[in-house]
């Protein structure tokens, strides 16, 4: 067994360091040719506060995003709520609960969506607006499974439904995810696994394509514009093109270089493959201080999209709470800070209930 963790660990170190090594000499290719690309902007205070680099260290309910191999790692039932004010009236949210079930894994439900907000209809001749308004909207309803194979071993899968929706028309799609989680002893200040290197691996939104279809594309068709006759309103539909999903394969390492009584520091390192951009770094950083009485106390730094050629993403900030109450409830509390570039900040705010 030992022979085989050390394969195992030494292909995902070779894997990682072989994609770091080539970030910085990709370009950009196949930019804005995905649809659905919520399924991008991260979701859970914590893991955006830590800039995203959160594969390798996921173990609560938001592991139905960042890898579903952390859902393994959870040791209590939780309920968890986000939401995100973004940009020109935009409001991203997240909802979820999962189940831990000692015999068998974590099975866990969840919810994120966007909405874009009202828009103005316009057309070429009436560009200040028709009077009406039109709405835009992308959810995913995900059903995920982790299970903790053994002590250092975690897997993990998931399944979404994709839907988007522009005024009277909709895009549906069925997606799956992927992920394991390694934990060894390597660089472990106390020789327990779960402070020392841990390596995260996972694949997100591997599944069909989405085709918008609805009656905004009904149109009178003139069959025959040079002749005289009854053609000019036949119905027609125009046919929109198919669109993949983003695809995302993140490996990621991390680790806990400081365990000492009440204070816990973690580092992280996530490389990220996108199928619609360059491939790039995500780095965070996590204070934890831990007082048995009351709970947890955290402190959040990170760095998105570094090597990414023409990136808005920068720095992002954010701290938790985790209070302890009688009867092994807890609440959680998380905010997340993140720099834009020219379009600004956001803060993510989210409640979670550990029972």
């Amino acid at each position: 067994m030992n022979q085989y963790r050390k394969i195992i660990v030494s292909i995902a170190l070779v894997f990682f360091l072989g994609t770091f090594s080539h970030v910085a000499a990709q370009k950009p290719y196949r930019v804005g040719t995905t649809a659905a690309n919520f399924l991008e902007m991260g979701f859970g205070s914590a893991g955006i506060s830590m800039g995203d680099a959160y594969v390798a260290s996921a173990n609560d309910l938001t592991s139905i995003y960042w890898n579903p191999a952390g859902l393994g790692l959870m040791s209590q039932n939780e309920a968890q709520f986000m939401i995100q004010p973004y940009f020109v009236d935009t409001r991203i949210g997240f909802a979820g609960a999962g189940l831990v079930m000692p015999a068998i894994g974590t099975l866990s439900l969840g919810l994120y969506y966007v909405d874009y907000g009202d828009m103005e209809v316009t057309t070429l001749e009436l560009q200040d607006g028709t009077g009406e308004m039109f709405n835009a909207s992308d959810y995913a309803f995900n059903l995920s499974f982790g299970r903790r194979i053994t002590d250092w071993f975690s897997f993990g899968m998931g399944f979404k439904f994709v839907s988007s929706q522009i005024w009277h028309m909709s895009a549906n799609a069925i997606a799956g995810d992927l992920g394991v989680i390694v934990q060894t002893d390597f660089l472990s200040p106390n020789a327990k696994r779960k402070d020392g290197l841990k390596i995260g691996m996972s694949i997100s939104n591997y599944g069909s394509k989405m085709r918008y279809d609805g009656i905004d594309l009904l149109n009178p068709i003139d069959i025959l514009p040079n002749e005289n006759g009854n053609f000019e309103f036949v119905p027609g539909q125009f046919r929109t093109n198919s669109w993949e999903l983003p695809l995302i394969f993140r490996v990621g390492v991390a680790m806990n270089p400081i365990v000492t009584g009440s204070h816990k520091l973690l580092l992280a390192v996530d490389a990220l493959h996108p199928n619609n951009n360059t491939e790039y770094v995500n780095l965070g950083a996590q204070y934890e201080y831990h007082q048995p009485t009351f709970g947890k106390l955290f402190l959040r730094g990170g760095y998105k999209a570094l090597f990414m050629e023409d990136s808005e993403f920068g720095m992002s900030l954010g701290a938790g709470l985790e209070k302890r109450f009688m009867n092994n409830l807890a609440l959680k509390l998380d905010y997340a800070y993140r720099h834009v570039g020219v379009l600004g900040n956001t803060h993510t705010y989210s409640v979670g209930i550990l029972f």
